[in-house]
């Protein structure tokens, strides 16, 4: 666990959430205390719970996490961030988190960019934080479905159906993409045609929604994405992104395929900036501390053998670091 080797003072906070049906907001941030490390979910964190805030740099970074996720596997990013000066918000996104997953998909990526803007909304109307911070150049990151969430923020419109042609015509190649990580697997078998057959049905049914969703926060100045879910995203509205967006891919994603998601948006955007490119990371390269996992999930985010996790998680935590001083400081 990357997270035992922080050197600053991090504290902790989490909000409840302020409107109806939004969830708690973590919140990561500068501190000046000493306190014992704090059990969240699988992990033990060098943060302090309910310290005093410090000023830091004045900036705010929100952290979207993936399906089905939670905001603790993204501790060592948001740890880095706040020994940078950084306050850094993490939203547990509804039903679409590691407790209720009922809403993963189109249906919660409806919400997530919102989400984000509540979480923000959220952190700026708390006392403790509200004197510290500036009121825009915050910055967004998000990996898988939270990828997806900063990719709408910079700009992009999806469509369910766009996600729908997508899978008709590669279903095979990015099978876990179209049918989900809990459903079934390809195994080679007799069964797979029967499998796909099948998924072909399912998704022309549920994925029958040719409407463009998009939604963006004027006081989010810098994004980065991280192995995104980009099929669904209508390539043009991704060309020229309104605010600086970093991307990370990692090239044996089995989950998100690259070539379909990561891949195909830093072939779309020009003025992107490829932060890294994992040549031996699988799609839970990013997760850090990584979670045990079970069955089909674990297979997913797995490290691919031949991954340095020690090596390059750092590099790749240390380049979102400075991608955010970059583009939201003086």
């Amino acid at each position: 666990m990357l997270a035992a080797t922080a050197q600053a003072a991090t504290g902790l906070a989490e909000i409840p959430g302020q409107v109806a049906g939004q969830e708690p907001v973590v919140v990561f941030y500068p501190a000046d205390a000493a306190g014992p490390p704090v059990q969240r979910w699988q992990f033990t964190l060098p943060v302090v719970e309910g310290a005093p805030p410090v000023r830091g740099n004045g900036r705010l970074v929100v952290i979207s996490h993936g399906s089905p996720s939670n905001p603790w596997v993204n501790a060592d990013l948001a740890i880095a961030l706040t020994q940078a000066g950084f306050v850094v918000a993490m939203p547990w996104h509804l039903r679409d988190n590691s407790s209720d997953s009922s809403d993963a998909g189109p249906v919660s990526w409806k919400r997530r960019p919102h989400e984000v803007s509540a979480a923000i909304d959220t952190v700026l109307a708390d006392a403790r934080f509200a004197p510290l911070l500036a009121a825009d150049h915050i910055g967004a990151y998000g990996m898988s479905a939270g990828g997806h969430t900063m990719l709408t923020l910079a700009g992009g419109r999806w469509s369910p159906s766009a996600l729908r042609e997508h899978c008709l015509a590669h279903l095979k190649e990015d099978f876990v993409t179209c049918v989900g990580p809990l459903t079934t697997s390809l195994t080679g078998g007799w069964l797979d045609e029967v499998k796909l057959v099948l998924a072909s049905w399912v998704i022309g049914w549920k994925m029958d929604d040719p409407t463009w969703y998009g939604y963006t926060d004027a006081r989010i100045a810098a994004i980065a994405a991280g192995v995104p879910l980009a099929a669904d995203f209508d390539p043009t509205t991704l060309a020229s992104p309104r605010v600086p967006l970093g991307l990370i891919t990692a090239r044996k994603d089995v989950w998100l395929v690259p070539r379909f998601h990561g891949e195909a948006v830093a072939k779309a955007c020009t003025s992107c900036e490829w932060l890294a490119d994992l040549a031996e990371g699988g799609h839970g390269a990013l997760l850090s501390p990584h979670p045990q996992r079970e069955g089909r999930i674990a297979e997913l985010v797995g490290d691919p053998t031949g991954f340095d996790r020690a090596t390059e998680v750092p590099a790749v935590i240390a380049r979102v670091v400075d991608f955010f001083k970059r583009k939201l400081l003086p």
